[in-house]
């Protein structure tokens, strides 16, 4: 995808304050941050602006070149291919605890890309810190900016304008807009329980290594956000943490993580659950998608690893559809779709998916046809009476919103519409208008009575 924007990503070690300056730049929590280092594994990007200028801005996990274990291998991968799409790179150091063995190898790496190089010396609290930048010149990167990412004082401010300053020589800020689809871009949040295969999923989407993927559950700890481009649509995928049941879950970076995943089901337009197709659906798959319909969300239920089923006909597609209907009642109007990240089948057919599910979540429709259908529903099938013999009148209805689609129903009380006659109403709206993939709302309005006493 080309771009318009340059980008500048931070790297470093762990836990010199990375995220904290991320944030710090952004004006909010977007990604978590603990004393624990290596908190941040993935890439996280948001757009931020200084001096009327905007870019992109790529927080990394910590870099350590010559671990050998799995994780911190993979964070690695991730921090590189940030540098190599960055135009401009900030190396964040620590200045509290000084020129460590790992900078200097960091800083060989930062050599080696050619890149417009930033050095920022963070955790200057106090003025009398200020000469621990003078260790940081034997680095060869150039002139240190001190600075506090928590309190965002000292030269938060020069480092940003030395930041834009190197954007004149970056090409992606000269490069032209690109022309706007007709068609509205969109996101999608893939949720789910942990090692369901959601950043497999992502990663196969995005035709690269975009999200670490490993065989332990909660490797994903920040939602991260990625866009794509289909047809010339441009779709955000937000790879998300599993989601634990709360009893599981210790409080901290983890919680943090599964607050973040909940937070993705209301930012998105879109919500894809995943599920592993060799596991039964649990209570906690139920919870997720009770939070789904409760956001009011476009949603598409797939069901992954799909390579590893025994039976893989159509009979065995079908029970299992029905399986998903029965027990994730919240999201019965969702589409089931079957999917294998490993071997790269039927990916596609989620982003098929989520854009009938989008369109459908934006649909409208004309007062007078939704009016005959609710009228001849109601006359086959009446309201049942109230317990003092009063019945449900329905003068009216409109649809009022979408995302979700949106209806007020005008009546005499709306304390007699039951949850079963409201169900069948619904049912009606389907049948009629379609609606698929999506949550609607029926909101019931008394009638204001004029001054007569007359509805």
């Amino acid at each position: 995808m080309k771009r318009s924007k340059p980008v500048v990503a931070i790297v470093g070690r762990p836990n010199v304050g990375k995220s904290t300056f991320f944030n710090r730049c952004i004006g909010s929590r977007a990604a978590i941050v603990d004393n624990l280092p290596g908190v941040t594994r993935d890439r996280l990007y948001r757009e931020a602006e200084w001096a009327g200028r905007q870019f992109l801005l790529v927080d990394t996990g910590g870099l350590v070149p010559d671990s050998r274990e799995e994780m911190t291998s993979h964070v690695r991968d991730q921090a590189t291919l940030a540098i190599q799409e960055a135009d401009v790179v900030v190396f964040m150091v620590d200045g509290k605890s000084g020129l460590s063995g790992a900078d200097e190898q960091v800083a060989g790496v930062l050599r080696r890309s050619h890149k417009p190089i930033i050095l920022a010396v963070n955790k200057v609290d106090e003025p009398h810190e200020e000469l621990n930048k003078l260790d940081f010149y034997k680095l060869g990167i150039g002139e240190p900016f001190t600075l506090s990412a928590m309190r965002g004082s000292g030269g938060v401010g020069d480092l940003l304008d030395a930041v834009v300053e190197s954007f004149k020589a970056c090409p992606a800020s000269e490069s032209p807009p690109e022309e706007e689809s007709d068609r509205s871009p969109f996101s999608i949040a893939i949720v789910g329980r942990p090692n369901v295969g959601k950043s497999s999923i992502v990663n196969v989407l995005c035709g690269a290594a975009r999200s670490i993927v490993t065989a332990t559950p909660g490797t994903t700890r920040d939602a991260i956000d990625t866009t794509i481009k289909v047809h010339g649509r441009e779709i955000t995928l937000i790879d998300t943490a599993g989601i634990r049941r709360k009893s599981k879950v210790d409080y901290g970076v983890e919680a943090f993580a599964v607050v973040r995943s909940l937070s993705a089901i209301e930012r998105a337009d879109v919500v894809v659950l995943a599920l592993d197709v060799a596991e039964p659906i649990s209570d906690q798959d139920q919870k997720i998608g009770a939070k789904i319909d409760e956001a009011g969300k476009a949603v598409v239920i797939v069901y992954n690893k799909w390579d590893v089923q025994d039976d893989k006909s159509s009979r065995s597609m079908n029970r299992l559809i029905d399986e998903a209907r029965e027990q994730l009642r919240h999201l019965s109007y969702a589409e089931v779709v079957f999917t294998s990240a490993t071997f790269r089948t039927r990916l596609a057919k989620i982003l098929e998916s989520a854009e009938r599910a989008y369109a459908e979540s934006h649909k409208r429709v004309s007062t007078a046809t939704l009016n005959q259908v609710l009228n001849e529903s109601v006359a086959t099938t009446p309201p049942p009476a109230g317990s003092r013999g009063k019945r449900l009148k329905l003068y009216y209805a409109t649809q009022v919103s979408v995302a979700p689609p949106t209806f007020v129903l005008f009546v005499n009380d709306d304390k007699l519409l039951t949850g079963n006659y409201r169900s069948f109403l619904e049912r009606k709206i389907r049948e009629a208008f379609g609606f698929a993939g999506t949550a609607i709302r029926l909101i019931a309005r008394p009638k204001a009575k004029d001054r007569g006493g007359r509805s």
